[in-house]
């Protein structure tokens, strides 16, 4: 057992002692040679997956267990490392890189590059490293706030800390959390995805109804009723429904929480920082919503964009653009937030079908995909990172620890998304020249080929109108609306059945083992969720590499 978990032992506290009140330092040496290792790593592996298999990988666990097994060797220089702070800032820098340098930068940049614009390709680098950077530091304002509490889900962020937890402590936590691990492993190899049945044990149970529905739906709704749901755009149009409303239940939750934090405050003589929650999230919506303003500005002259269109469709342009990355990198981030599963890719092309129905030219549609595109990876997989740290910090027991952990933890994403900038920049002329690039960006691509069409632009309006009615009767709480688009848009064989079972056991083994197993479900959801991830992990290197 480590000398952190020693402590809290000997203390009973569930965070740090105080002599260890003192959070790792980013920027240490120690700490921050190990997160650039692992941040090249990260970045490396994400652009090749993504660019030979579609797919990015979660390394989170992988960086945990670098600074878990480093700190197993007896040398003072790595004594540091035994810390499951340390740990934490080790994943979440790798984690950072591998989705910042894939989904966030690759995937943008190789849309004007399959649509003949290769001068367009660096300026585009350039917005969506900017508009990255933001994404991450956005949820870091926004964690802990009415719209994304940090007491949710955010499932793989449990699982890190989980995984990060047994390593330290050992006993029975590490055996449970092995029999999930091996279990999700064992899943995996058989082509199932654990991660989703791990999910559905840790979930809302309302928001994992919705999300097992859309899954199952989606799987045999053109076998059994003979329905292309895509050709219907069901999915999208679900999404652009609950989307809108899910944003007016945002600014409504600022609103309430101000004026009733307020209210206890005028009451019980508590000081205004009672609403700081509130507070902090309008600000940084609008100091989002102004950032991504002027990004929008920056790509759409830089990209000599701007030259295809009339004063006021640009001034249109930028509004919708602004608007659009900003609302693709809510409701990713709710998505993730609650299933542990965020379709970025989808919710990006329904910002850009959108936008050709609008009217915009090729030029600026290539813009706005690979913009709204590169918002809403680093804003989900920084919630997972913040969550980890979260749970091995106590649970906010020291407020003082928490908030500087979190900017710990922003130091090293900002490392990992630096590193990401320059592998992206040297690597990507290599897999363009073999022509590898996002599997996805085909798909932006062809649609604005094909242009505007009048069926899908009634398609995506009648199917709006249910969708933002289930939003609206799930409320901002459970957010069905949000999570039956999601589970529509996926199209992962098995993966309804699996949160059906998730599901299922959640119900059945407590009342079969006793109300005292739902804290061992929690970890062995977590084991699961890690044994899929390191499964999908190694299997991706060793298909890359083949």
């Amino acid at each position: 057992m480590s000398t952190d978990a020693t402590s809290r032992a000997a203390t009973g506290a569930p965070h740090p002692a105080p002599e260890e009140a003192r959070h790792p330092r980013a920027l240490a040496p120690g700490n921050l040679i190990l997160t650039v290792v692992l941040s090249v790593f990260g970045a490396v592996v994400g652009v090749q997956l993504l660019a030979t298999l579609g797919v990015t990988p979660s390394t989170s666990l992988i960086g945990a267990l670098a600074a878990m097994t480093l700190a197993r060797v007896p040398l003072v220089a790595f004594r540091g490392f035994r810390s499951v702070h340390a740990q934490n800032l080790a994943q979440t820098s790798i984690s950072s890189a591998t989705f910042g340098a894939a989904n966030s930068l690759f995937l943008p940049i190789g849309i004007p590059f399959l649509f003949g614009m290769d001068d367009m390709v660096v300026p585009m680098l350039v917005g969506v490293s900017v508009a990255m950077l933001v994404d991450a530091w956005l949820l870091y304002r926004m964690y802990d706030t009415p719209a994304f509490p940090a007491k949710n889900p955010w499932p793989l962020g449990l699982a890190a800390a989980e995984a990060i937890r047994a390593g330290d402590e050992g006993g029975r936590r590490a055996k449970v959390l092995g029999l999930g691990l091996v279990t999700g492993l064992a899943g995996a190899v058989f082509s199932l995805p654990m991660s989703a049945f791990g999910v559905a044990l840790i979930g809302g149970f309302g928001a994992m109804a919705a999300f097992g529905a859309g899954l199952l739906f989606t799987q045999y709704a053109d076998p059994l009723f003979g329905l292309d749901l895509n050709g219907m755009y069901l999915p999208h149009g679900m999404m652009i429904g609950a989307g809108l409303v899910a944003l007016v239940q945002v600014g409504r939750a600022i609103l309430g929480a101000r004026r009733t934090n307020a209210a206890r405050a005028r009451s019980a003589g508590a000081p205004e920082g009672a609403e700081e929650g509130a507070r902090r999230l309008g600000r940084s919506m609008r100091l989002g919503f102004g950032a991504y303003l002027v990004i929008s500005v920056l790509l759409a002259f830089g990209t000599g964009a701007a030259t295809h269109m009339s004063p006021g469709m640009l001034i249109g342009f930028l509004v919708y653009a602004s608007v659009a990355a900003f609302l693709h990198e809510l409701l990713v981030g709710i998505a993730s937030m609650h299933s542990g599963w965020f379709p970025a890719f989808a919710i990006a092309l329904i910002t850009l079908l959108l936008g050709i129905l609008i009217g915009f030219p090729p030029e600026a549609l290539v813009v706005l995909s690979g913009f709204t595109a590169a918002t809403g990876p680093a804003f989900a997989d920084m919630g997972y990172d913040l969550k980890t740290g979260y749970l091995l910090r106590g649970e906010n027991a020291d407020p003082a620890f928490e908030l500087e952990g979190r900017r710990q933890q922003l130091i090293a994403a900002m490392i990992g998304f630096g590193v990401a900038i320059v592998v992206v920049l040297v690597s990507y002329r290599m897999f363009f020249d073999n022509g590898q690039t996002a599997p996805i960006d085909a798909a932006y691509v062809a649609a604005i080929k094909a242009g505007p069409s009048v069926e899908t632009a009634e398609h995506l309006a009648l199917w709006a109108v249910p969708g933002a009615i289930v939003q609206l009767i799930g409320g901002s709480k459970r957010q069905l609306g949000i999570l039956l688009a999601t589970g529509l848009l996926i199209t992962t064989p098995m993966a309804g059945w699996m949160v059906a079972a998730g599901i299922a056991a959640r119900v059945l083994v407590p009342r079969l083992l006793g109300r005292d197993v739902k804290g061992d479900l929690e970890v062995f959801a977590g084991g699961a969720i890690a044994g899929d991830a390191l499964y999908s992990f190694g299997n991706g290197v060793f298909k890359a590499a083949k």
